[in-house]
């Protein structure tokens, strides 16, 4: 299971018992987006190769409190 938790500056991940953290620039590059406009299940992909993702998407932005451009 992974655990993440995101600010506005990244997102600290906890994944198979490795603490480690993503920064906003690293998500953003990776993903060809803002970090606001990135969703946690997006994050959680590119953390583990088949990650089990329930609920609905959400936006960074709607997490951390930031709106949307």
């Amino acid at each position: 299971m992974t655990t993440i938790s995101f600010d506005e500056d990244g997102v600290d991940a906890v994944y198979r018992g490795t603490e480690f953290r993503l920064e906003r620039e690293l998500i953003e590059d990776a993903l060809q987006k803002e970090y606001e406009d990135a969703t946690d299940h997006e994050v959680l992909q590119m953390i583990e190769e088949d990650p089990e993702l329930s609920g609905e998407p959400r936006r960074i932005g709607d997490i951390v409190g930031t709106p949307s451009a």
